[in-house]
């Protein structure tokens, strides 16, 4: 069987053996204790003797003289560490009173105490203070919010009187995530291991299937491409706002599949549909080698077109930062564009001393169809009176209008231009300086909500071929990219939201947004 080679073999191995060591983890995990952890041992419980009281033993420790209230004396070494996985603050300690534990010595009475802390960190001693909450009464010491990192301890030296040696001692206390546990494990100074027995055993399995995987790939030289690259030559044209997707999309492709070329001319959306028409009534041998993106559905003057949404696209009016509004409403925007608005220092605007100069797309652009079904309300723009945006040339003409040909002409001449208002589709990041985006009614552009939210400039993507392309052409392949393929990813990165994701899903499954609100979807704008 073709399947059984050497390399699906040991694919196959190196992931069930992921699969056990992650199994493993879990039971592990199930195991150990929990990752905030505070342990503590008894390290020396011992009676101290009248003749150690009063001789060598005496000297030596330098705590005792004679004394029959110490007859039955006893000398406690306790040892309270962080063993557990993560350093612990004084604000992991849960309790409400002002010491974090509390250590308990049954049956006898505390004497005195002294704390100890090893070499190199004896600044936890500062925490050892009346203030921070140490005290002792009866059987019980009340120790302060100790911050430890992990592996760290201090000692706990303890002269007591009464009961006998080996009495129950305990500790006590709260900790977030976490707990106090007698340690049973190791002896008394021992440096735990960092990894158990049972953890290191996960790590190299886990280890073994990486560098097992990673020699496949490294080593293997007939890397295949993607399923259902084709060969060829391609060309996408149509919209120009999606024009960078196109790009990036096209570039991709070309990469992940050698051998084909694939050339992005955007012109605009109309001029992309019949273009397309055009090539395809005029090949003998059907589809051109040729797909059309359109910001907008088709009129049915176009039957040989099949057509597939893309994307949702939203879409932005823009303005120049000299005007410092963060939005309109759509009736502002509308006598803007009629021409009852002419400057931005109007009452109902409350913006700068400045004329306010439309940067428009010409006719045949699908985003100026969408902006005047969508935002206009069916209502045409008024004829240009600039031919650059510069000075008005009819100046008596209602608005100061200039047309441009692409979307990135009207960013970087709304950016360039104090006073001057734009639309474009909603870029991902590339943004140029010198302008913002405006709200509409109170409502932002976002492709993260357009599916709940009522914001009204949006349209769908459309991905126009002439009839059915062939199934191993490259028009086929192509289209398969940016329809289901990873090309998706493209899409949204650049602020779309895709057909194929759920939420565009709804949005696409029912056709045109603008349809039926005073434009004819697909109309041509004057």
């Amino acid at each position: 069987m073709e399947w059984l080679s050497a390399e699906n073999i040991i694919a196959v191995g190196t992931a069930v053996l992921g699969i056990v060591a992650s199994l493993g983890v879990l039971w592990y995990e199930r195991r150990v204790p929990r990752r905030t952890r505070i342990g503590y041992r008894v390290q020396l419980d011992t009676p101290v003797s009248s003749a150690e009281r009063s001789g060598r033993a005496g000297v030596r420790l330098g705590l005792f003289q004679d004394n029959p209230q110490l007859s039955d004396a006893t000398l406690v070494l306790l040892r309270i560490e962080n063993d557990g996985s993560q350093s612990i603050a004084d604000a992991d300690y849960t309790g409400r009173e002002l010491h974090g534990l509390t250590a308990e010595f049954t049956s006898r009475t505390i004497r005195g105490i002294a704390v100890t802390a090893p070499r190199g960190d004896e600044h936890l001693l500062d925490h050892f203070t009346p203030s921070a909450g140490l005290r002792y009464a009866d059987d019980n010491v009340y120790l302060p919010r100790v911050p430890l990192n992990h592996g760290q301890h201090f000692k706990l030296l303890v002269l007591l009187t009464g009961g006998q040696v080996g009495d129950a001692i305990r500790v006590t206390g709260g900790i977030r995530d976490g707990g106090v546990f007698p340690n049973r494990g190791t002896t008394p100074d021992d440096t735990p291991p960092l990894f158990s027995r049972a953890s290191r055993l996960i790590i190299v399995l886990l280890t073994v299937c990486v560098v097992t995987l990673a020699s496949i790939i490294v080593i293997r030289d007939d890397v295949r491409p993607p399923m259902g690259c084709a060969k060829g030559a391609l060309t996408v044209t149509g919209s120009t706002a999606f024009n960078p997707v196109a790009q990036e999309l096209a570039d991709k492709y070309v990469k992940d599949c050698p051998g084909s070329t694939v050339r992005v001319d955007s012109r605009g959306s109309r001029e992309g549909i019949q273009e397309l028409n055009e090539r395809g009534a005029a090949a003998k041998d059907g589809s051109p080698a040729l797909i059309a993106l359109s910001d907008v559905p088709k009129t049915d003057g176009f039957p040989r077109l099949r057509e597939d949404p893309v994307a949702v696209s939203v879409y932005t009016l823009v303005v120049n930062d000299s005007v410092a509004l963060p939005g309109l409403t759509i009736d502002q925007v509308r006598r803007i564009y009629r021409g009852d608005l002419t400057r931005w220092n109007a009452p109902e605007l409350g913006g700068p001393d400045l004329p306010i100069i439309l940067a428009s797309r010409k006719s045949g652009s699908g985003t100026r169809d969408i902006f005047q079904r969508t935002v206009l309300g069916g209502e045409f723009e008024q004829a240009d009176s600039s031919a650059d945006c510069r000075g008005k040339d009819n100046r008596r003409a209602r608005v100061f209008r200039c047309e441009l040909d692409k979307t990135d002409r009207v960013l970087a001449t709304v950016a360039d231009t104090p006073g001057a208002i734009g639309y474009t589709e909603l870029r991902s990041g590339t943004m140029p300086k010198g302008l913002h985006p405006l709200s509409l009614d109170g409502l932002s552009a976002s492709a993260d909500t357009i599916a709940e939210s009522a914001y009204p400039f949006r349209e769908i993507e459309y991905a126009y071929t002439y009839g059915n392309p062939p199934a191993d052409s490259l028009v086929s392949s192509f289209l398969n990219y940016l329809l289901r393929g990873s090309g998706q990813d493209v899409v949204r990165t650049h602020g779309h939201l895709p057909c194929s994701s759920p939420k565009g899903q709804r949005i696409c499954a029912g056709g045109a947004v603008g349809e039926g609100s005073g434009l004819p979807a697909g109309g041509d704008a004057q």
